[in-house]
């Protein structure tokens, strides 16, 4: 049976690789916040545009709609509700 051993740390022999390598890790993530902090930012920007262009747009159409407007079927209203048939068409008019 052979056994696995696994070393604690960095893999490489080479003190100076090691030391390249976090060096280089360390720019990549840095690059990675930075380019992510600013592509949430222009995300930000057009969610805000586009609520700031539908905001205005729900605005103007409740601006032009009439205020007061009386309902069509008021309560105390005297209507007369039924249904009619034409029997003969006035060959006159």
């Amino acid at each position: 049976m052979h056994k696995i051993h696994i070393k604690n740390g960095l893999q490489g022999g080479n003190p100076l690789a090691n030391v390249l390598v976090v060096i280089v890790g360390a720019i990549v993530i840095g690059v990675s916040v930075v380019l992510g902090f600013f592509a949430f930012l222009a995300l930000s920007a057009v969610v805000l545009v586009a609520a700031a262009v539908i905001g205005v747009r729900a605005w103007w159409i409740t601006r032009k709609m009439p205020k007061n407007v009386e309902p069509d079927n008021p309560a105390d209203a005297e209507f007369i509700e039924g249904e009619f048939h034409v029997v003969k068409k006035d060959k006159n008019s």
